[in-house]
């Protein structure tokens, strides 16, 4: 549905190191960089990393990122929690969602809820 995303932050040195090493797992890398901001995709820039003033109220930025496994999932909240994020949910089927919904959720440096996503059966 969507062409692509973004997030305001206040550090970008410090977000691209988080994003970089959070999303790894997921086959995400950056592919981009300019002075106030960094994209990051697969094949093309799709999640942005913008510098400025992200707001100071909730609700702060939630964005679910497709996982192929569960495993990585898994894979993406450890890594996410190394790179310095913050629990918001461990790895787990979560059926109230979807039957097969299988997410873990991390607060990155700005407090944006980010999660990984398998939708795919075990």
């Amino acid at each position: 549905m969507f062409d692509h995303t973004g997030i305001t932050v206040r550090d970008l040195d410090r977000s691209r190191a988080f994003y970089a090493d959070a999303l790894e797992p997921l086959g995400i890398r950056e592919l981009m960089q300019f002075e106030h901001a960094a994209a990051f995709g697969r094949e093309r820039p799709m999640f942005w990393v913008v510098l400025g003033e992200p707001a100071t109220s909730a609700p702060r930025t939630h964005i679910a990122f497709i996982a192929s496994t569960r495993l990585d999932v898994e894979a993406f909240h450890r890594a996410a929690l190394a790179a310095g994020g913050v629990d918001n949910g461990a790895p787990g089927l979560r059926p109230h969602y979807h039957a097969n919904y299988y997410g873990a959720f991390v607060l990155d440096p700005d407090g944006n809820n980010v999660e990984a996503v398998c939708r795919r059966a075990a």
